[in-house]
């Protein structure tokens, strides 16, 4: 007999996984998970206060930070419930619909951070390479439409994910999956059927996505430091480039780990399966928590409201 088929319509589960084989030492791996989580949505939600209230940072650099932060808020609450459901109260039974939303969303602001980090990029472009035009290029509708834009994007190219996942057959009731969060290469693993439309498609947007916005970055600080050694004095170069570095930061701690996760599944097959969980979970987790970090230390605004915050709040 072959194996049983379950269309989705037909509501399978599907089985978030732990890490295998550390059953016991799950709620005490959840510590250091929880931490990151409150270092993510306080920090982030202290970046979007602060550019609030502080005048001062009115500008579209700090604008683009603000996009960045509640994009990471989206990030650390698309996964939240289920990391948490399956590692510290070790419910790991998820519907199909509930599965299919959160990997909707994971995916959606996930590319959504990468456009974004690409628009910053455009911001540091134009105020090294063309200062005195700055305010009247990077105006507040054009902020509006870039960031707009960006999550339209994703948007457009994360919708056809569910619609592609609703014909696919499982053959099973329940499904185990990889990770404690859905994702779309994981469910479609999970399907008896072909899903090379899926996986075509899939890789498709990817390039689309991160492959076409690392290019533009990379290109934009190609022309950035061809401004930057054309400046005489060597303190204004360091100067100009102190300015880039937090940006590149966010850009390193967003693509080093997914890349490191790329090379991990396609080439670590004899590593634990633990390891694989880990690195994922890495990766979603390290920018959303880093960037508030990495952005409170390099920038002098921000540290000094923060500052004045905690002075205040204390006495």
């Amino acid at each position: 007999m072959g194996n049983l088929r379950i269309n989705s319509s037909d509501a399978p589960s599907f089985i978030l996984t732990g890490f295998p084989g550390m059953e016991a030492m799950e709620p005490w791996l959840s510590l250091p998970l929880l931490l990151f989580y409150a270092i993510s949505i306080v920090g982030n939600s202290l970046i979007l206060l602060i550019v609030k209230e502080e005048q001062s940072l009115h500008q579209p650099m700090y604008y683009f930070l603000s996009l960045l932060s509640v994009n990471d808020l989206g990030v650390s609450l698309s996964t939240l419930p289920t990391v948490l459901a399956a590692l510290c109260f070790r419910a790991r039974v998820i519907t199909f619909n509930a599965c299919l939303t959160q990997m909707f969303f994971i995916h959606l602001f996930s590319w959504t951070e990468s456009g974004i980090l690409l628009a910053m990029s455009v911001d540091r472009y134009v105020a090294i390479c063309n200062p005195l035009r700055y305010a009247a290029v990077l105006t507040n509708t054009r902020i509006a439409t870039m960031g707009l834009g960006t999550v339209l994007r994703s948007f457009a190219l994360i919708l056809v994910f569910p619609l592609l996942l609703h014909r696919l057959p499982f053959c099973h009731a329940q499904n185990v999956l990889s990770h404690p969060y859905c994702l779309h290469v994981d469910m479609i693993k999970l399907a008896c059927t072909d899903v090379s439309l899926n996986s075509c498609y899939g890789l498709s947007i990817v390039l689309l996505t991160f492959g076409l916005d690392s290019a533009l970055i990379l290109f934009s600080y190609g022309l950035i430091l061809r401004s930057v050694l054309a400046i005489a004095s060597r303190e204004e170069r360091l100067k100009t480039l102190n300015t880039c570095v937090s940006h590149i930061l966010a850009v390193l701690i967003f693509y080093v780990p997914m890349v490191s996760v790329s090379i991990v599944h396609r080439f670590g097959t004899g590593l634990p399966p633990a390891v694989h969980i880990l690195m994922s979970i890495l990766y979603l987790f390290v920018p959303p928590m880093l960037n508030p970090v990495i952005y409170s230390i390099k920038t002098k605004e921000i540290r000094h409201r923060l500052f004045k915050m905690l002075f205040r709040f204390r006495f």
